[in-house]
């Protein structure tokens, strides 16, 4: 295999890294290319697609809170132009390391003061949401360009916890039409716990709901309270059903796995496999995957 091909290949396992990770993984690829300027720009494109689907965040310059970058928040350039990026909130653009993951040059940016109003509102509900739920975890809100009626919703949140080797990533972005008062949603949760092994969760839940009629009367403020909660019941639901996978994984999936005899030549007593390390973390709710993804959430 000739460099451009160990490139390429190093290229996809970027893609593939859990959360928290990528920079292990690009330490550990480093060590096979030995060549950081070849490896960056072989890369880099990979950095970016991983980047916008795994919603990371930004500091903005010169404000106090983080914006998600993503494919929303994207703002449209002339060809040749700097990528940028929108931050709703503070109304700036900014361009964007995709290697450092920084922020940087923010500049202000034009808004659809017709949509503003209902996107604030929806920001300011989603904010005190995560605040009520999730261990640091950031929203962002976008308008949808010519449309005053259309509106994506982003949330993520972060667990990494590397002294019990384990780490997480919740991610849901719902799509919102006033105009068909309809719902588009979808949350991933990645987990890796890689204690004596490497056991990794990877899940995406499709979600849609309609917006009650007397919604569309309510004023953006209500309007936007009542839409995030009914986020919150369909994220609460997806909770609920993560637990109740969990404790079937250990109860069945595991056990119809299982060899009729393990190395040791000695039947495992599955009735007693809450003794057993893995079997026990992945029984509590708290522990390993269960707990990553409860970590997410208060």
């Amino acid at each position: 295999m000739d460099q451009q091909e160990r490139i390429q290949a190093a290229a996809k396992f970027l893609l593939q890294a859990p959360p928290g990770e990528i920079n292990d993984v690009l330490n550990d690829i480093r060590e096979i290319i030995s060549d950081d300027d070849a490896l960056q720009a072989g890369v880099q494109s990979s950095l970016q697609e991983y980047n916008l689907e795994q919603f990371v965040t930004a500091d903005i310059p010169g404000h106090d809170h983080q914006v998600i970058v993503s494919e929303a928040g994207r703002v449209e350039v002339a060809e040749g132009g700097e990528e940028r990026f929108l931050d709703p909130r503070s109304k700036t653009t900014f361009a964007f390391d995709h290697l450092r993951l920084e922020a940087s040059d923010p500049q202000p940016a034009e808004v659809d003061e017709d949509a503003e109003q209902t996107r604030s509102s929806l920001e300011a509900s989603a904010t005190t949401y995560l605040a009520a739920h999730f261990h640091d975890g950031v929203t962002s809100v976008f308008s949808v360009p010519s449309t005053s009626k259309k509106f994506i919703v982003q949330i993520v949140a972060n667990k990494y916890n590397p002294t019990n080797f384990w780490s997480g990533r919740w991610r849901s972005e719902y799509r919102i039409d006033l105009e068909s008062s309809k719902v588009e949603g979808k949350i991933l949760v990645n987990v890796h716990y890689y204690e004596q092994g490497n056991v990794q969760l990877s899940t995406t839940h499709d979600t849609s709901f309609d917006i009650p009629p007397s919604v569309q009367s309510a004023p953006p403020k209500q309007a936007a309270e009542k839409i995030v909660a009914l986020i919150e019941n369909e994220e609460g639901k997806y909770q609920v059903s993560l637990n109740d996978g969990y404790h079937d994984m250990a109860e069945k999936t595991f056990k119809g796995l299982r060899r009729a005899l393990p190395l040791t030549r000695q039947k495992l007593d599955w009735d007693r496999v809450l003794g057993y390390k893995l079997g026990a973390e992945l029984s509590n709710s708290r522990g390993t995957l269960g707990g990553a993804q409860q970590g997410f959430k208060k």
